[in-house]
C-alpha cells in the first residue's frame, strides 16, 4: 500500500511540475528552494567546514545567481508571460548548481568575469558616488534615525519585559479593574456605580 501511495504522490508531483499552465506556484516554490534555500544551506556548510574549494564554489554560484536575478528583475514583465518560463528557470538553476555541469563556474568565467573586468573602473566610480550619497543622506537625517532607534529600543525592551515576566497579582488586579471600569456605562452617575 505504501508503494502505491508513493507512486501516486510522485505522479501528482511530476504532473504539477510539468503542467505549464497551473503550476506556476509550485514551480516558483521549487525555483526558490533550488535557487536560494539549498545554496544558503550549502554556503553555511562551506563556511563552517572552512573548505576553501567549497567556499569558492559558493561565491561563484552567488555571483552567477545574483547576476541572473538582476537581469530577471528588469525583464520580468517581458519574460513572465513566456510559456514554460518557470520550467526553464528551474532547469537553469539546477544547471548552475550541478557539480558535473559546473554551470555557475562556466557562466562566471565565460560571461560575468570578462564583463566585470572590462567595466571595473566605471563600476567602482559609480559605487563610490552612490556610497557618498548614501552617507550624505544618512547624516542629513541623523536626528530622525536616532529617534527611530530610541523608539525601537524602547518597544523592544517593553516587549521583551512583557514576554519574560509572568503577570503579577497587581497586574491581574489592575487588568480586572480596568475591565470593570470599561464595563460600566459612561452616562451612569458616580453614586449609582458605587451602589
Amino acid at each position: 500500500m505504501a508503494l502505491i501511495g508513493s507512486n501516486i504522490a510522485s505522479e501528482v508531483g511530476l504532473r504539477l511540475l510539468l503542467y505549464p499552465l497551473g503550476s506556476n506556484v509550485v514551480l516558483r516554490t521549487a525555483c526558490c528552494s533550488v535557487g536560494v534555500a539549498l545554496p544558503v544551506y550549502s554556503t553555511f556548510k562551506a563556511i563552517e567546514s572552512k573548505n576553501q574549494d567549497a567556499q569558492q564554489r559558493c561565491l561563484v554560484y552567488w555571483a552567477a545567481f545574483g547576476s541572473f536575478s538582476l537581469i530577471e528583475v528588469f525583464t520580468d514583465k517581458l519574460i513572465s508571460w513566456v510559456p514554460m518560463y518557470y520550467h526553464v528557470k528551474f532547469a537553469f538553476l539546477v544547471w548552475l548548481q550541478l557539480p558535473p555541469t559546473n554551470g555557475a563556474k562556466q557562466l562566471y568565467m565565460n560571461h560575468l568575469r570578462p564583463f566585470l573586468l572590462k567595466h571595473q573602473e566605471s563600476l567602482d566610480r559609480v559605487l563610490g558616488l552612490a556610497y557618498c550619497e548614501v552617507i550624505k543622506l544618512f547624516s542629513s537625517y541623523q536626528k530622525e534615525i536616532q529617534s527611530v532607534k530610541i523608539m525601537v529600543g524602547k518597544i523592544t525592551k517593553s516587549a521583551d519585559k512583557m514576554l519574560r515576566s509572568p503577570p503579577t497579582a497587581s497586574d491581574r488586579s489592575s487588568q480586572r479593574s480596568s475591565v470593570d471600569e470599561s464595563a460600566t456605562p459612561s452616562n451612569a452617575e458616580p453614586d449609582q456605580i458605587n451602589s
